[in-house]
């Protein structure tokens, strides 16, 4: 719902810029959750076997590194898609953004 009346407030009509935009801002999620769940694998093993805070911070380690794997990823893969969609669009169309780019 909140996301219908951004699209209406701003005039959104563009849905690959929706796209990209979805997929940027799930970015910083896949950071976040990769951290969470190392801190928290190692948090539980920890207790399990006694050896607070090593495993805990290893895993943290480890969470920290995979969140960082996962913004690489979807930096690679948001790069992609929008190299493919600026050669699919018309010299014309590119070129009218090209201009806008460097206006702002």
């Amino acid at each position: 719902m909140l996301l219908r009346k951004l699209i209406v407030a701003f005039n959104i009509t563009d849905k690959s810029y929706l796209n990209a935009l979805s997929r940027a801002s799930a970015i910083g999620l896949h950071m976040v959750s990769g951290i969470a769940v190392g801190t928290l694998i190692g948090y539980f093993l920890d207790r399990w076997l006694g050896t607070f805070p090593w495993l805990t911070g290893i895993f943290m380690f480890f969470g920290i590194v995979a969140g960082f794997k996962n913004v690489y990823v979807d930096t690679k893969r948001l790069v992609a898609s929008q190299k493919e969609e600026d050669q699919t669009r018309s010299p014309l169309q590119g070129a009218a953004s090209e201009d806008k780019v460097q206006r702002r």
